[in-house]
């Protein structure tokens, strides 16, 4: 392997970099596919699903305070126009959006400890050692102030960035090449096939895309 370019060789672009696990497992016949989905589904979320709440917020005329910040201030506006049904909407919606993240991430970390442990999933005793220590740090999270909370999840995701970065760099030569072999191969109308060697990859040394 490579600079450490599997299959999530493109999705390296795209966001901070926490779901190039997820990239990295879709079967696609080019990296660049996945890596456009990935920058697309970046937009989706930041542009118009947080601009458009951020939008509705201030346009309902509800006023933000320290007692009704984050999720009751959104409950708050959209109480204003759907009246009691729209809390409730709110609360369902993050309940779901939590468990499915919740999800999402221990896909991650069941990735990424496979690859820390030579690519051997982890003993069954310690898997469920994880595991309680994950509800654990999921209660404290519920219960905790929700400055404290933010402030955590903006500190570890920063850090996330600042490993992220780097590697973005290192791989940008690699993931430029790739997505112009994919434009070459799109501009004669053919469906994308990534081989390693196209772009000067030694590809005995790849577990994919050889």
């Amino acid at each position: 392997m490579v600079y450490g370019i599997k299959r999530g060789l493109y999705s390296n672009e795209a966001g901070v970099g926490s779901a190039p696990n997820a990239s990295a497992s879709a079967d696609v016949t080019h990296p660049a596919k996945q890596g456009l989905v990935q920058t697309i589904s970046v937009y989706i979320d930041t542009m118009l699903l947080c601009t458009a709440t951020a939008l509705m917020c201030l346009c309902s005329g509800v006023e933000n305070s320290a007692e009704a910040a984050g999720a009751p201030y959104v409950q708050n506006a959209v109480s204003t126009v759907f009246g009691g049904f729209g809390p409730v909407f709110i609360t369902v919606a993050m309940v779901l959006f939590a468990f499915t993240t919740l999800i999402g991430n221990l896909y991650y970390v069941d990735n990424a400890l496979a690859y820390l442990n030579k690519k051997r999933p982890p003993s069954k005793k310690f898997m469920r050692f994880f595991y309680i220590a994950c509800v654990i740090v999921i209660f404290v999270g519920a219960l905790a102030p929700m400055d404290l909370a933010w402030n955590m999840a903006d500190i570890t995701m920063g850090g996330m960035t600042l490993i992220n970065i780097p590697c973005c760099v290192i791989l940008s030569g690699v993931a430029i090449k790739a997505l112009r072999d994919f434009e070459k191969q799109k501009k004669k109308r053919l469906n994308p096939t990534f081989k390693a060697k196209d772009i000067g990859l030694d590809d005995s040394r790849l577990s994919f895309w050889k």
